[in-house]
């Protein structure tokens, strides 16, 4: 759980700090995802991280899952209106990257 600051933008990155979080927010503002879905997108994350990293996004209130009764069980990960309420923190991120020459060739 978030601790209220004195800062909002300490909050801010209370809330979506650590090394996928964006990432996973970046993926899902695309589409709802899969758990696997979401390991092939984030190279290099461990199956480990990227399930600790969806269920602290869960316990904020920036991440649903929905499980379907299948064999084999299937989950889907989405957005919650509050993690789709960053969407434009995530985008101005992405765009200051992008001005300042911070990509991947």
């Amino acid at each position: 759980m978030v601790t209220r600051r004195t800062c909002p933008a300490e909050s801010t990155v209370e809330l979506i700090g650590g090394r996928w979080k964006i990432v996973i927010l970046w993926h899902l503002f695309q589409n709802i995802k899969r758990f696997s879905e979401l390991q092939r997108a984030l190279h290099g994350v461990t199956q480990k991280v990227l399930t600790q990293q969806l269920r602290d996004m869960e316990r904020d209130g920036l991440v649903a899952w929905t499980v379907y009764a299948q064999v084999p069980p299937k989950v889907e990960y989405s957005l919650t209106p509050l993690g789709v309420s960053l969407k434009p923190v995530v985008e101005a991120m992405h765009q200051w990257g992008m001005a300042h020459g911070l990509t991947e060739n």
